[in-house]
């Protein structure tokens, strides 16, 4: 295909892995540095350490003081950022081609000449309490961490990316320093890169700045895999608001298992292609707003197919209307479900839920930008050749598999549910 045309694949000694794509049409390069530093991989006393971290690398190193990469990035119009999941951290800059060895400059610095001044720790704390705190404020995220927590009971997914709080209050500079120096390595990172420059050229300018980078020998503990759920499990939030929300979420596969096919096209018939996280969205057109919100029930009606490492859920959003009973956009919202288990979906379904992933799919691959996320994330879950073949195994999905797979997963006894209610407590 054609995103992956011209795409070579490098793996230094160290162990740091180097995917290139020569773009000679463009004038710019996207320059992205994966590691393996998640949710997923923290553990109770340092929830949210990644996130710190990834805050961290925009305080200083050795080379570039705090605020120096922000300006020069910005003086010569570049496009930067990073972010934190439950798999992974990243951080990118999109800059006009002849800068492309400052951004090479920069991540290498990062990954291994960071400060962390204790002040800057301590007013990251600070910081991260606040938004934490925050978030708190929004009924829709206290119900989606108290039904993730409660839908995971032994796979690290139960934790929030952000952290716990009581885990924010207690890390110490250590904590985030030995998390650092044990992830933020070559052996726990690879590079991808495209844009207009020479493949060999480049390759001998990463060689230089990473090449004696040391690996840190790291050998992860095996992630415990979540049991199976042997029945419904339901959770209530109470706290002040205007809104009743529903929740409803179930496990599913990860990016591996070949059910993750139609369990896209699942997501796009009930609300919508998402399948590539790109795009204009398309929830008009499913089955959730046709038969919640347009007939009063609901506010908004969506649904969400998490693709990760390790398998995740499948979730259900309801946005309930005022003064309509929640009971009964509850049951409104379990008869959807029941209807796509129990009867095959329309060939008009079908082909516009098809139709919709391939535009999401063109969109993600518009600019150097999106194609270098998309190839990163792909690499980090399955490795990117999975992309090669995703819409042709999605064109080759029936409508049998998609009942199938909803009969396999959506069902209760692998469900977990919860509600937020306001309460009659008036917020501060």
């Amino acid at each position: 295909m054609q995103l992956l045309s011209n795409l070579h694949e490098t793996v230094l000694e160290n162990g740091l892995t180097v995917i290139t794509k020569e773009i000679p049409s463009s004038p710019a390069i996207s320059n992205w540095l994966w590691y393996r530093a998640g949710s997923r991989n923290e553990s109770p006393g340092i929830t949210g350490v990644s996130h710190w971290v990834e805050h961290m690398l925009f305080k200083g190193t050795k080379k570039f003081a705090k605020d120096k990469v922000d300006r020069l990035l910005s003086k010569h119009g570049g496009v930067f950022n990073a972010f934190t999941s439950e798999d992974y951290t990243t951080y990118f800059e999109t800059l006009p081609s002849r800068q492309l060895r400052l951004a090479l400059e920069i991540e290498a610095d990062r990954m291994q000449n960071a400060i962390f001044d204790p002040k800057e720790v301590e007013s990251e704390r600070t910081v991260i309490i606040s938004e934490r705190e925050g978030a708190e404020n929004q009924p829709t995220y206290l119900l989606y961490e108290e039904v993730q927590s409660a839908a995971f009971r032994v796979h690290p997914y139960h934790n929030p990316v952000i952290g716990w709080s009581n885990d924010l209050k207690t890390m110490t500079r250590d904590d985030l320093y030995s998390y650092y120096k044990m992830r933020y390595s070559p052996d726990n990172a690879f590079l991808v890169l495209l844009g207009r420059f020479d493949r060999k050229k480049v390759l001998e300018e990463i060689r230089d700045l990473y090449g004696s980078v040391p690996r840190s020998g790291i050998r992860d503990k095996a992630v415990p895999t979540e049991p199976p759920q042997y029945g419904e499990r339901r959770v209530t939030v109470r706290r002040p608001g205007n809104t009743e929300y529903i929740i409803a979420s179930y496990h599913v596969p990860d990016m591996t298992n070949p059910d993750v096919y139609p369990l896209m096209l699942l997501d796009s018939i009930l609300s919508g292609a998402k399948a590539v996280r790109s795009g204009p969205g398309f929830e008009r057109s499913g089955r959730l707003y046709k038969s919640l919100v347009e007939r009063q029930l609901a506010a908004s009606a969506t649904s969400n197919f998490m693709e990760s490492m390790d398998p995740n859920l499948f979730t259900l959003f309801v946005t309930v209307r005022n003064r309509v009973p929640v009971s009964k956009v509850e049951r409104a919202l379990l008869r959807e479900i029941d209807k796509i288990c129990n009867r095959v979906p329309r060939p008009g379904e079908m082909k516009s839920a098809l139709a919709q992933t391939q535009a999401q799919f063109a969109y993600a691959t518009d600019g150097v930008t999106n194609q270098a996320y998309l190839i990163g994330a792909a690499q980090l879950r399955t490795g990117y050749r999975y992309l090669e073949d995703l819409q042709r195994k999605l064109s080759e999905v029936s409508p049998d598999d998609v009942s199938r797979v909803a009969r396999t997963y959506l069902h209760e006894d692998n469900r977990t549910l919860g509600i937020f209610y306001p309460s009659k407590e008036v917020s501060q």
